[in-house]
């Protein structure tokens, strides 16, 4: 078991380097070519397990004999497990011995950054959030914050991980994340500007850190653990404090040349309102200075509801409040057209909406789905293509932890340290 040290409260957090450029950055080496092959296996294991070696085979189109390396392999690393071994009707033919997704041995650790608070999680290796813990920023500097996740993460395993060993830590935050720097490219609500998180938190840990946008850590989780409609071709839209979204295919989920995929929170939707957030781009009716989660607070403020955070006017909501019902209903109607417009762009399966009160409340998402059937010209089911997040209630916690998880599943063999070492 690989035991993270408690922090030492003598010492302030590792200095988080000079911010620089990510053209400045060391271009990594490149990585031995493994079989993608075995990504497919490992999920097919995690979508059907307990499953037999020759079921694996027919659902990856593998030869029986790569499968059987592959989980050879998986079983030495401590990935899968063997059930209890299974006959056909009567005791009749060839026994077999089911594989499953070993839950007992690993775990991946999971933060996401939101402009107000951090949340840190443990997850296992079937995406079940062990335990998950939201602080509130006591300022927002990166050093500040990266430095107290560090320090939060020894406390967790000791309390909560039951002897397992942490693999990877993964880390989502919203607006341009480049994952392949490991570098917070432009947060303008935290006022961040190229912070090599990658860097910070694998000096403060000494674990594997991932680090991707909220938006496509978010798709992953959906092609990973969500429903099956999501898997194929998807967008999602992610409505909180800041407003992003990612698409995905079964192929994985788009970043761009320039890791900047997403930016959605300068589409049009509407003329601005008095209460709106100004938006940085100078243009009214902006979707993010809409539907954020600071503009509805605003918008609350001048309806004369007294509330101190977006938390507790969605509390309101969830009461019945005829205010904030009504501000939510607005929230669905504006998002309505957004998804309107991706899904006349992309022609994706579903597009999957990260927003509360569509997720919460049935009228949200029945006004959201009205609106994209009025503006559509693609889509003529609302009703299957327009859906709430898979991950409703904990999905702050999931995102850090898919970016994890989801680098796990696409290279099970890869090296990490913590795993035997395979050939």
């Amino acid at each position: 078991m690989v035991v993270l040290p408690p922090p030492d409260r003598r010492d302030t957090a590792p200095p988080l380097p000079a911010p620089l450029r990510r053209a400045d950055l060391p271009q990594p080496a490149a990585p031995p070519r493994r079989p993608p092959a075995a990504g497919a296996v490992l999920g097919a294991i995690l979508d059907h397990g307990p499953v037999a070696r020759s079921t694996v085979a027919r659902l990856t189109g593998l030869s029986p004999a790569a499968v059987s390396g592959h989980c050879a392999q998986f079983l030495a690393r401590g990935l899968v497990r063997e059930s209890p071994e299974t006959a056909g009707p009567r005791g009749l033919g060839r026994p077999h011995i089911p594989l499953e997704i070993d839950t007992s041995r690993y775990l991946v650790a999971g933060a996401h950054i939101a402009v107000a608070h951090s949340t840190l999680a443990l997850m296992d290796l079937r995406g079940r959030i062990v335990v998950g813990d939201r602080t509130p920023h006591r300022g927002t500097d990166p050093q500040q914050v990266l430095g107290g996740l560090a320090a939060r993460l020894p406390r967790m395993v000791a309390a909560h991980a039951d002897g397992r060993t942490v693999l990877a830590l993964g880390l989502a935050t919203g607006q341009w994340v480049d994952p392949e720097a490991g570098v917070i490219v432009d947060h303008p609500r935290l006022g961040w500007r190229d912070v090599a998180a990658r860097e910070f938190l694998t000096a403060a840990t000494g674990l594997p850190v991932y680090v991707d946008s909220h938006s496509r850590a978010l798709a992953r989780a959906e092609q990973l653990l969500g429903a099956v409609a999501t898997r194929d071709s998807a967008v999602l839209l992610f409505v909180g404090a800041v407003v992003d979204a990612a698409f995905a295919t079964a192929d994985g989920v788009h970043r761009g040349p320039r890791s900047a995929a997403g930016s959605v929170a300068h589409l049009p939707v509407g003329p601005g309102t008095d209460s709106a957030e100004p938006c940085t781009c100078g243009t009214a009716g902006c979707l993010q200075s809409e539907v954020s989660e600071p503009a509805l607070v605003r918008q609350a403020a001048a309806r004369g509801l007294e509330v101190t955070d977006f938390r507790a006017l969605l509390d309101l909501a969830l009461a019945g409040e005829p205010r904030a019902v009504d501000l939510f209903r607005r929230r669905a109607l504006l998002v309505g057209r957004a998804v309107a417009l991706l899904l006349d762009m992309f022609d994706p399966e579903v597009v999957v909406v990260v927003e509360a009160g569509s997720g919460r409340l049935a009228e949200c998402l029945a006004v959201l789905r009205a609106e994209v059937a009025a503006r559509s010209w693609v889509c003529d089911d609302p009703e299957r293509a327009v859906v709430p997040s898979s991950f409703t209630g904990s999905v702050l916690p999931v995102a850090g932890a898919a970016v994890a998880l989801g680098a796990l599943y696409a290279d099970p063999l890869g090296p990490w340290p913590v795993l035997p070492a395979v050939c």
